[in-house]
């Protein structure tokens, strides 16, 4: 058995045994759960700067919409099987899904969330990387993913998301004063 069949069962055998971490492993999985405080946040970005807001949104979206897509392709082409699937005695909570396992597309959208704002807002890290680990966590909890699924993921769309974040800081009509104080 390899080291991350190994993880995976470390982590995979903690549900099934607590019904409120179980609930909390599935809801952090739900992509719908974030659209509240997504559109909040959202809302609140617009007010304290609609133009900058709107651009990053905008391409944000862009990019993660675009890194999903690829993610699906890669799932694919590598045609890895889930450990739901490969592994005998898995606990499932939350379906097994319908592709393949590597790279976790959950794992690659958050950390493209957050490695680009933490990009643009240095601060913004301490709140958003511990939920990317605790979502990338719940992809092994569930039994959907493999540990090395979501670290691909992690660097996939870490790498992504703060290449996007340093673009736009690079140019000089997206927020002029950052732009002004590199040149």
């Amino acid at each position: 058995m390899n080291w991350d069949t190994i993880l995976f069962r470390g982590i995979n055998s903690l549900a099934g045994h607590s019904s409120g971490l179980d609930w909390l492993m599935v809801e952090l999985g739900r992509s719908e759960n974030l659209l509240i405080p997504g559109a909040l946040l959202l809302g609140y970005w617009l007010w304290l700067n609609w133009r900058e807001a709107l651009v990053a949104a905008l391409s944000l979206t862009g990019l993660i919409v675009t890194l999903d897509f690829l993610g699906a392709r890669l799932k694919d082409v590598i045609a890895r099987p889930r450990p739901c699937v490969a592994l005998p005695d898995v606990t499932i909570l939350a379906g097994c899904g319908k592709m393949g396992s590597f790279p976790s597309n959950h794992a690659l959208n958050t950390a493209t969330a957050a490695a680009f704002f933490q990009m643009l807002y240095p601060k913004s890290g301490w709140v958003s990387w511990p939920l990317v680990i605790l979502i990338g966590l719940a992809r092994v909890s569930v039994g959907a993913h493999y540990v090395t699924d979501v670290l691909a993921g992690w660097a996939i769309g870490g790498l992504c998301g703060a290449g996007l974040a340093w673009l736009l800081l690079r140019w000089p009509r997206f927020r002029p004063s950052a732009a002004a104080a590199q040149g």
